[in-house]
């Protein structure tokens, strides 16, 4: 990149501020008071992200007398769950490519229960008044090069052969153009219903007020400290007080587990995203989206973007850094080399949004395994679940994430838990300096891939065949 292309696209950058879009909302709700206090509970859900909020709110609405409480260690959704960029996806398995070579023989039910699952994501949002922006447009995956055409082209093919196509539209040239004007685009397949825009910190927010509603407990700025055994059930300790509770549900996710044997199988990666000012009316008619879909293209690196209510666009990811050590730590949400790289991104998407100007800029944390879609499992003979390793599909997934570890903790034998992707579990990513090293030069293959038409070298196809790699 030119150093006067770089000044001249970082100029677009010169008022955004560095704070997540979604959680800069003035309709914020306020905070619940912390635990001050010991309290006894049925179930304990710990974390108020997405994970924690369904599970809590699922458990009462499958027994309105069970007694839940949720602790939350800052404030709900402030995390991955109000960072994303709002892309609520059926699939269960971050997307059929991976949950295809990972379990084909169970990948059409898969998506069945994935479909179900977003079915019930939108009736949820309705029944309880949920305000997020909740538009069920789908999404566009786009080639940006020849390659990535013909790669659209044979996987659409083979998911008709396979019985997998089931409203998904292949789009050449012109026709993903009609859809989305940008001078890049070569192609792209349209899934018209399995994927939904939301404004995330809202569905969050809305899911808390639902949980409360329901007579749900709700503790934020407490985080939970310990976990042990205590009688028949088990015992959460906070800074300022204790729940005992029957059964625990843990949704702590790239946050490190209170099961310390769990924490190997995940690690944090930073993703990052800008968000525009609102698009006049002829700016939006440049590029056109009448139908609001989300997009991301089909490079290993990748870009997700779509438009707000307010018809901002969301330009995200590309870079997907590890930091040694696996540390989450708030200095890592904030990356200027990144933002001016997207800015250069954005403006070779859409030209014809020159002179635009970024608002907002920001990062956050995903919690990535080896398989990129979320496992499960329980300890304390029982008494403790957990669901973990979403990889950035986890808008839509950590529903149905809730009612694995709802079903896990009482015992039962579902269609959800007889699963060969929940009874096993991915492979744990080794201690440093391996895991940083391996990580390193995977990212780095997957940059020379694209550079080079999508040819994979020695390493990725190594890491195919084993089953790994680096994904958000």
């Amino acid at each position: 990149m030119a150093p006067g292309a770089m000044n001249h696209w970082t100029r677009s950058l010169s008022e955004a501020q560095p704070v997540p879009y979604w959680l800069d909302d003035p309709g914020k709700p306020r905070p619940e008071p912390a635990l001050t206090s010991s309290e006894t509970c049925d179930l304990l859900v710990v974390g108020g992200g997405y994970s924690g909020l369904w599970t809590a709110l699922i458990a009462k609405e499958r027994d309105p007398r069970r007694d839940v409480v949720l602790v939350e260690g800052r404030e709900v959704g402030w995390a991955a769950s109000g960072r994303n960029g709002g892309f609520c996806a059926a699939s269960l398995t971050h997307g059929l490519p991976n949950g295809l070579t990972r379990w084909p023989d169970e990948i059409h039910r898969l998506q069945e229960l994935g479909a179900r699952n977003l079915d019930e994501i939108e009736a949820a949002v309705a029944r309880h008044a949920i305000d997020c922006d909740f538009e069920r447009t789908g999404e566009i995956d786009v080639a940006t090069e020849t390659y990535q055409a013909w790669e659209l082209r044979d996987w659409y093919e083979e998911m008709e052969r396979r019985g997998l196509a089931d409203g998904v539209e292949f789009l050449d040239a012109d026709a993903v153009r009609e859809q989305v004007n940008s001078p890049t685009f070569q192609a792209g397949l349209w899934d018209r219903r399995g994927v939904a825009m939301l404004n995330p910190a809202r569905l969050a927010w809305g899911l808390k007020r639902a949980c409360l509603s329901l007579g749900v407990r709700v503790y934020e700025h407490t985080p939970a400290l310990t976990l042990k055994q205590y009688g028949a059930g088990m015992a959460v300790r906070t800074p300022y007080g204790q729940v005992r509770a029957r059964r625990v549900a843990l949704g702590t996710n790239v946050f490190p587990n209170l099961l310390r044997r769990v924490r190997s199988y995940t690690v944090p990666v930073y993703d990052y995203a800008l968000m525009t000012e609102p698009l006049t009316a002829d700016q939006l008619a440049s590029i056109g989206w009448k139908n609001r879909q989300g997009l991301g293209d089909s490079a290993n690196q990748f870009h997700y973007f779509r438009l707000s209510a307010d018809n901002r666009v969301l330009w995200g990811g590309y870079d997907a850094v590890y930091p040694y050590g696996g540390r989450v730590r708030a200095e890592y949400d904030d990356r200027p080399e990144t933002y001016a790289k997207l800015a250069g991104h954005f403006f070779t998407c859409f030209p014809q949004l020159e002179g635009v100007r970024f608002t907002h800029a920001w990062g956050g944390a995903i919690d990535t395994c080896s398989r990129f879609s979320a496992f499960f499992g329980t300890a304390h003979r029982g008494r403790v679940a957990y669901a973990a390793g979403y990889t950035g599909l986890g808008v839509g997934a950590t529903r149905f994430g809730a009612e694995v570890m709802l079903d896990l903790l009482a015992g039962e034998r579902t269609e959800r838990t007889s699963l060969e992707m929940v009874r096993r579990k991915p492979l744990p990513f080794p201690p440093e300096p391996l895991a940083w090293t391996g990580i390193a030069l995977t990212k780095w293959s997957l940059a020379r891939a694209d550079a080079h038409g999508g040819r994979r070298n020695l390493w990725l196809r190594t890491m195919d065949r084993l089953g790994l790699g680096f994904d958000s």
